[in-house]
């Protein structure tokens, strides 16, 4: 009797031992995602609908997560009109680096490149004709803001920022500058 005892007592001991275990293992897994949202959308697509009302501009951006801090990207845009400020085509890429409490959103700070195409305005002089289309290579710098759904699947970031051109034409400004407000999604 002694040892049927002994016998249940262990087998019900190895039980409480699996019941704790396995309720241990489920409060961690329940803790931990309370404490951090999921970070498995690494890609965001994005449109500057701020550009398109104000200029009619079509641009759209990818952006890359490397970590919960930085990330890269590429921009292209395309205007109908190529004597706008940034002329009538662009495409370039971007290194950004967040400084939110949340991962992957907040206050950033980016650096970006951006080649672009466009045309002078000012092409009237009759006595002094020339071709007015331009290409340039510009770098610079912006600063921004982005908010994220708790779902982390939609964004809505607003920025601002400005460069040099690099081989600027007579006709051209040294300085460019570009910005928004775009609204994303991750995948």
């Amino acid at each position: 009797m002694e040892r049927k005892l002994l016998v249940l007592l262990q087998i019900k001991t190895s039980t409480m031992k699996k019941l704790l275990l396995l309720g241990l293992l489920f409060y961690s897994q329940l803790s931990l995602a309370q404490a951090y949202p999921d970070l498995s959308n690494d890609s965001e697509i994005k449109f500057n609908i701020g550009l398109f009302l104000a200029t009619t501009t079509v641009e759209g951006s990818y952006e890359y997560f490397l970590s919960e801090d930085t990330s890269i990207g590429g921009t292209v845009y395309f205007d109908d009109d190529a004597t706008d400020y940034n002329g009538n085509f662009g495409i370039g890429p971007n290194f950004r680096a967040y400084f939110g409490y949340q991962p992957r959103s907040g206050f950033f700070a980016e650096a970006f490149g951006l080649y672009y195409t466009g045309e002078d305005n000012d092409n009237e002089d009759p006595l002094n004709p020339r071709n007015g289309e331009f290409s340039t290579l510009a770098l610079g710098l912006g600063l921004g803001n982005k908010w994220v759904t708790r779902s982390q699947k939609f964004s809505l970031e607003v920025f601002a920022g400005f460069g040099r051109n690099i081989n600027p034409e007579d006709f051209q400004d040294d300085f460019m500058y570009r910005g928004g407000l775009s609204i994303g999604f991750r995948f």
